[in-house]
């Protein structure tokens, strides 16, 4: 069964330079939660572009996992996708679009279609992993800011 979250954040920047910001893979470490130890594996600084292969480690309850990923769309700087080909999802496949609002308004929106492992066992996992992929993205959204408006 597939699963989706849709998130949107408006920051006071131009498009281009928020857009940079996310083509740093680096910078994903950034806005991601500290309990999920995330670390990216692939040699930095990753040159990044359609068709690129990213390795992670992550903790999910406390259990190492590896996570892969390919961008299978980098379309700069309107938007890129990563899915993931090994991981812990069934299928995970993350859209970030960035809409340019007037010359220093841009609105980044995420997009992620997922299925859990063991369908249909794995979905009465579900909500609890409803609960934590929304926490992830009220992290994220929360933090760019911090990150790239640091004086508002």
């Amino acid at each position: 069964m597939w699963h989706s979250i849709r998130t949107e954040l408006t920051l006071p920047l131009p498009r281009d330079e928020l857009f940079e910001f996310f083509s740093q893979a680096e910078n994903l470490e950034k806005i991601t939660p500290n309990e999920l130890g995330f670390r990216i594996l692939t040699p930095l600084p990753i040159a990044m572009r359609q068709d690129v292969v990213i390795d992670y480690r992550i903790r999910l309850h406390g259990l190492p996992m590896r996570w892969r990923t390919l961008i299978p769309v980098w379309q700069p700087p309107v938007e890129f996708v990563d899915e993931q080909i090994k991981g812990p999802y069934k299928t995970w496949i993350h859209r970030h679009s960035f809409e340019e609002l007037g010359p220093r308004e841009t609105r980044m929106t995420d997009y992620v279609r997922y299925e859990l492992p063991f369908t249909p066992l794995g979905d009465l996992a579900y909500p609890f992993i409803k609960r934590q992929v929304e926490g992830i993205f009220r992290h994220r959204n929360e933090v760019i800011p911090q990150l790239l408006l640091p004086n508002a």
